[in-house]
């Protein structure tokens, strides 16, 4: 091969080593472009990461089937996991506390409790937060002083103010009251706080008219059923009674269900819930007022909340929602 020859040749070869040096350049710089970017809010993202219980007394209480609605509200908008779970009845502290268990060791993120019982869903509530789960009391209050005896600490409490709301139910139907008058009152579990709150609602605004004696309070237990019984004993051993508070309106029902057979029209009722179930009685003038809590709002409120807290904000120890009195005027 002659040297002008073998100078073209390894040219040419030259020249082919540059263009593919630069061809592997431009790939690599390009490459980083075509990946594609996927923009989402970090809301969203960490919300979609959480699996939060919602655990109730009972679905046979209309309040709590309001409850779970919200709680279905804010997982569609928020995007997490909701578990519900509830008790057969109100008063089925025992399926609670074995709930709870369970979500311990299904490692749900947060537990949203509106506790059948304000003192014995402590200590298991206690062994949850221990495990890492946030904590978000709804409705009916733990008792503070054993929560600070086992340690359970950080636990915001959503719900109403159930003292105002009592009070404003029972002073509907004791205002216009001006001659001796017996009343009595219709209380819920008596370990819960929230029925302890309305019974002193109540007692505040019948104490306010002096024409007004309370002559017994007793509970049952949020139910129908045993609100009828309980009326059916009372109305016999006081006979003269005239208003009925009941601390909710499953209790009303039962005392009206009563005042029904009997063909009673002259005593006035109070209750609490603002159910779709009693709307028609208090139209028709049966029952004189409610109380609307909010419970939808509750539920969603508490995962707002428990969003919140898992994203590490401390937030306040207490929030009440306001309350509404419902009447004839505003019954829906």
């Amino acid at each position: 091969m002659n040297k002008k020859l073998l100078l073209t040749v390894c040219l040419l070869l030259a020249l082919a080593m540059t263009a593919c040096a630069q061809a592997t350049q431009d790939t690599s710089l390009l490459a980083p472009e075509t990946t594609p970017i996927t923009p989402q809010s970090t809301e969203s993202s960490q919300a979609a990461k959480y699996s939060i219980a919602l655990v109730m007394k009972t679905l046979t209480n209309p309040f709590f089937v309001e409850m779970e609605k919200g709680a279905r509200k804010a997982e569609k908008e928020l995007g997490i996991n909701l578990i519900v779970k509830t008790g057969a009845q109100e008063t089925s502290v025992e399926q609670q506390i074995t709930i709870i268990e369970e979500l311990i060791m299904e490692k749900v993120d947060a537990i949203l409790i509106a506790p059948a019982d304000s003192v014995q869903l402590i200590p298991v509530l206690k062994k949850a937060q221990d495990a890492g789960i946030v904590i978000i009391n709804l409705d009916n209050q733990l008792d503070a002083n054993s929560m600070a005896k086992v340690g359970l600490n950080n636990v915001p409490y959503i719900s109403v103010d159930n003292v105002q709301g009592a009070y404003l139910s029972a002073k509907f139907i004791s205002s216009k009251v001006s001659t001796a008058t017996d009343a009595i009152i219709l209380e819920g579990i008596p370990t819960a706080k929230n029925a302890q709150d309305r019974k002193n609602g109540a007692i505040k605004a019948f104490g306010e008219n002096s024409n007004i004696k309370i002559v017994a309070s007793e509970t049952a237990h949020w139910k129908v059923d045993e609100a009828y019984d309980v009326t059916t004993q009372l109305f016999s051993q006081y006979p003269n009674v005239k208003l009925v508070f009941c601390a909710n309106d499953m209790m009303a029902l039962g005392t009206l269900q009563y005042l029904k057979e009997k063909n009673i029209t002259d005593v006035q009722v109070a209750a609490y819930d603002a159910l779709d179930e009693v709307m028609p009685m208090l139209k028709d003038g049966s029952l004189q007022s409610t109380i609307d809590q909010q419970a939808a709002n509750q539920a969603y409120t508490g995962v707002q909340f428990a969003i919140r807290a898992l994203g590490g904000e401390v937030l306040p120890p207490i929030t009440l929602l306001d309350v509404l009195l419902v009447t004839r005027e505003n019954a829906r």
